[in-house]
C-alpha cells in the first residue's frame, strides 16, 4: 500500500461541481476583486471565529505582517516568537521593523512557554506572536495576563489552528488580532493563496482595509499601502467550504486519535488536556530515531514529513540575532525528534491502520 502524506485531490473531486458552478456565477457577475463574495466570505468567518470582523489579504504572511506594520513598530521594539515555526512567523516581524525575539516552547504542547515569556519580556517588548502549532492553541490565558500586564498586543498566528477552540473558544478570538493563512495545506484551504485576519478592533480593520488596497479611499490614496487582496473566485470556493470545516476537523480528531491509540505504548505521541479542542493540522510523534523510521516507513510506502528541522534562531538568516546553538533547548529537541505523520480528512481507517502497523514494525 501506498500513503501519502497528503492528497489533495481527494477534496477537490468531492466538491468539484460546486466549485464549478460557483466559477461560471463569478464569471457572469464581472467582480473579481473585492467583491461581494470576498464580502461575504469575512462576514462568515468572523461569525465562525466568534469575532466582530475578519479582512482578507493575499495570503497568510501578509495576514501577520499587516497588523505588524499598523502598529507602527521601529528597531527598538521588540516582539516575541517561536523558534520552531515556519519562517513566516520570524520575517513578518523583521519586515515590519522590529527586532526579532525567540523565546522557547514548552515540550509537551510544543507552543510557546509563557513562564519563558515573562521573563523575555523587556521594556520595548510591543507584542507577543505566540504561534498555534499544530492545530493546538496555546496557552492564551497565561500570555494574556502577560500582555495585560505589558500592554503588549497578542497576536495570534493562527494559520495551522482554524477551527481550534481552547476553554470553548475558537483560535482567532483569543487575542487583540490573529492571522490565518488559506495555503492549499491548511485545514480551509483555497486554491492558491489567501489569508484572513479576525479582530474587534474597528480602527485595525478600518486601516486593513485601505492599506491591502494600495492605501486607497474613494479613490484618493490616503498612504502609501501594498497590493494584498484575495480573490472573489477563491472567496466563493471557501463559501463552499466553511460550512464543512466543523466537520473535516471532527474527522482529523477522530483520525489522530485512532494514531494515538495505536502508537501511544509504542512512541511518543501528543497528550492532549482536557480543556482544548485541537484540530491536528499536524499529527506529530517524536522518536529518538526519527532519521531511521522515516526511511523505513517510505521504504513500505508511507511518506511523512519532518517539519521545521532547523529552529529559527539557526537559520542563516537570524545570524544576525545573535543567538547560538543551545539557547533553546526544547525548540532544538523538537527538531531532532518530530515527524510528521500522514493526516487529513479523506484519508480511509485502513489507510492509517497502515501506517501504525508499519511504525509497530519498526525495529527497536
Amino acid at each position: 500500500m501506498r500513503v501519502p502524506f497528503v492528497d489533495l485531490a481527494r477534496q477537490y473531486k468531492a466538491l468539484s461541481p460546486k466549485f464549478h458552478a460557483a466559477l461560471d456565477a463569478v464569471g457572469e457577475s464581472g467582480h473579481y476583486i473585492l467583491g461581494p463574495e470576498v464580502s461575504a466570505l469575512e462576514t462568515e468567518f468572523a461569525r465562525y471565529c466568534g469575532t466582530q470582523f475578519a479582512v482578507s489579504v493575499g495570503n497568510g504572511s501578509d495576514a501577520l505582517l499587516l497588523p505588524l506594520l499598523y502598529l507602527g513598530l521601529g528597531p527598538e521594539d521588540e516582539v516575541i516568537t517561536a523558534p520552531n515555526s515556519f519562517a513566516a512567523s520570524a520575517w513578518v516581524v523583521v519586515k515590519s521593523g522590529a527586532r526579532l525575539v525567540f523565546c522557547d516552547v514548552d515540550e509537551q504542547t510544543m507552543n510557546l512557554d509563557p513562564e519563558q515569556v515573562r521573563s523575555a519580556v523587556t521594556p520595548n517588548t510591543r507584542a507577543l506572536l505566540p504561534v498555534h502549532l499544530t492545530g493546538r492553541i496555546a496557552d492564551m490565558e497565561a500570555l494574556g495576563a502577560i500582555a495585560n500586564d505589558r500592554a503588549l498586543k497578542l497576536i495570534e498566528d493562527s494559520a495551522q489552528a482554524v477551527g481550534a477552540r481552547r476553554d470553548g473558544a475558537r483560535a482567532g478570538s483569543l487575542g487583540w488580532c490573529a492571522g490565518f493563512s488559506l495555503h492549499p495545506l491548511k485545514n480551509l484551504h483555497g486554491y492558491g493563496d489567501g489569508g484572513l485576519i479576525t479582530t474587534n478592533d474597528r480602527a485595525l480593520v478600518t486601516w486593513l482595509q485601505k492599506f491591502r488596497n494600495h492605501g486607497l479611499h474613494n479613490g484618493c490614496c490616503e498612504f502609501w499601502g501594498i497590493n494584498s487582496r484575495l480573490d472573489e473566485v477563491q472567496a466563493a470556493f471557501l463559501r463552499i467550504k466553511l460550512p464543512l470545516l466543523d466537520s473535516w476537523n471532527d474527522r482529523y480528531r477522530t483520525l489522530a486519535q485512532r494514531y494515538i491509540e495505536g502508537l501511544r505504548d509504542t512512541v511518543d505521541v501528543p497528550k492532549l488536556y482536557s480543556n482544548e479542542e485541537p484540530v491536528f493540522h499536524r499529527f506529530m510523534l517524536r522518536h529518538e530515531r526519527r532519521d531511521e523510521l522515516k526511511a523505513f516507513l517510505e521504504g513500505r510506502g508511507v511518506e511523512t514529513r519532518v517539519n521545521y528541522p532547523i529552529p529559527l534562531h539557526l537559520h542563516p538568516a537570524a545570524r544576525n540575532l545573535g543567538y547560538q546553538r543551545g539557547d533553546f533547548p526544547i525548540s532544538e529537541k523538537l527538531a531532532n525528534s518530530i515527524l510528521s505523520l500522514p493526516l487529513y480528512p479523506e484519508m480511509t481507517e485502513v489507510e492509517v491502520d497502515y501506517v501504525i502497523e508499519q511504525i509497530l514494525a519498526f525495529p527497536v
